[in-house]
């Protein structure tokens, strides 16, 4: 067995690097155990033909607290996403074409009447439970079933069905209405900052950057790739955490930086709780898919969307020179996720544009990732309330971080150092018995 570490983190995405930063620099020593070979988690900045794309995360804004303060401590710079002037969107299998500016205005009184009560559920949205007994009786209800209440014109019931299905990664038949409203609540209640905030700015150098300069800070720490976690087990001097491959580490308290889908993979002796272990086994339902294509016959930026029934439901011009474009795009069910899939992609959008032509894609089934299985955390109806306030509780040493437990930027990348930052000062807390053990 490896010498006594005082943390011993599980998973090295944002959040388990930036617990690991601020329990360094805390004095402490620490061991990170990573399955994969790489650092980042459920974002990841890949070399994809002959570009670094982010087949995970890319996104963020300004409207993020914990990330942007992290952005200009490193002095990292800033891109855009393409200023679109164009939506394309499909309805009851007519396309659509608007600006901006009309598709927003047609939008405005649908998405403001589907928000409405964010105000009153979520007045303070970095301590989303503050109004538990009005929140539980609209987290009874889901995305979909507000939406059907409306009794809003079928195609722009489509429209607004198939945004926030863009939005959460999944279908709104299980997601809980309070998904909708805890985003709306981080922008000042406005559908439209909601939309930008996970569209339009990210790192000119990419979210790996950010990470590794995380990483970099964290000096005292030990890394180790290609290492899954398989039992967590109290002993007296502490946990002893073993590996699949037979390695065993030693450390005073344990950091899970690790999914909501994954938790229960571990063995933990004693049990996790109850409800973390109902938790897991019920996972969020994050489970659609992202790819990048490269294709000819595109000459200005545009965004597209589709019903979310369609294998893609969303796609977004990132990128054009001389008539070859880099796109974006999105689905809601990973299933639809495959290597033919290109051809499908192509018959969505010649529907519009007859020239198009795809010459290569890329993607990542994140759902069947072993050490995600799923996409960004989204909640399904009664999960916020019943089990929120339980994955963010410590069992003894035993402590769980990353964007799913977030209480702000919850499935975002914002949330995972929200969650880090949080989870490091805790577990300093404990070692330091400045709380009950």
């Amino acid at each position: 067995m490896d010498k006594k570490y005082d943390v011993i983190i599980i998973g090295a995405g944002f959040a388990g690097v930036t617990a690991a930063r601020e329990l360094c620099q805390a004095g402490f020593s620490v061991m990170i155990l990573e399955g994969r070979d790489r650092i980042g988690g459920r974002t990841w900045l890949d070399d994809r033909f002959g570009s670094p794309l982010e087949m995970g995360g890319g996104w963020l804004h300004w409207y993020q607290p914990h990330v942007w303060s992290e952005i200009m401590r490193y002095g990292l710079q800033i891109s855009s996403s393409p200023q679109v002037k164009t939506v394309y969107w499909q309805a009851d299998g007519i396309i659509h074409h608007q600006s901006v500016e009309e598709w927003h205005q047609m939008m405005e009184k649908g998405m403001k009447a589907f928000l409405d009560g964010a105000d009153r559920y979520f007045p303070f949205p970095y301590n989303p439970l503050k109004e538990m007994e009005s929140l539980m009786e609209v987290d009874s209800i889901t995305a979909g079933q507000k939406l059907e209440q409306l009794m809003l014109p079928k195609e722009l019931h489509e429209l607004i069905y198939s945004i926030w299905c863009l939005q959460f990664s999944s279908s709104l038949e299980e997601v809980g209405l309070t998904q909708a409203h805890r985003l709306a609540a981080l922008v000042n209640y406005d559908w439209k900052l909601v939309l930008r905030t996970s569209s339009a700015f990210k790192l000119k150098e990419g979210t790996k950057m950010l990470i590794e300069h995380i990483l970099h800070d964290a000096k005292r720490a030990h890394l180790r790739f290609s290492t899954t976690v398989s039992s967590v087990k109290k002993v007296k001097e502490g946990y002893i955490v073993s590996a699949s491959d037979g390695s065993e580490v030693l450390g005073r308290a344990v950091v899970a930086a690790i999914p909501l889908n994954v938790l229960n993979k571990i063995a933990w002796m004693p049990p996790l709780s109850l409800k973390k272990q109902e938790a897991s086994t019920q996972k969020q339902n994050g489970k659609g898919f992202k790819f990048w294509a490269k294709v000819r016959g595109i000459k200005d930026p545009f965004i597209y969307i589709a019903p979310a029934n369609h294998q893609v439901n969303y796609i977004q011009v990132e990128e054009i020179q001389d008539e070859v474009a880099l796109i974006v795009g999105f689905g809601c069910d990973s299933v639809n996720f495959y290597p033919e899939m290109a051809t499908n992609i192509g018959e969505e959008m010649q529907t519009f544009l007859p020239q198009l032509e795809i010459l290569e894609l890329a993607g990542h089934d994140w759902v069947s990732d072993p050490f995600s299985n799923g996409t960004w955390a989204v909640l399904k109806k009664n999960q916020l309330t019943k089990y929120l306030a339980e994955l963010q509780r410590n069992e003894d040493g035993v402590f769980l971080a990353g964007s799913d437990y977030a209480s702000g930027w919850a499935g975002f990348i914002d949330g995972a150092i929200e969650s880090g930052i949080t989870a490091g000062r805790k577990v300093s807390d404990y070692l330091l018995g400045n709380v009950n053990k």
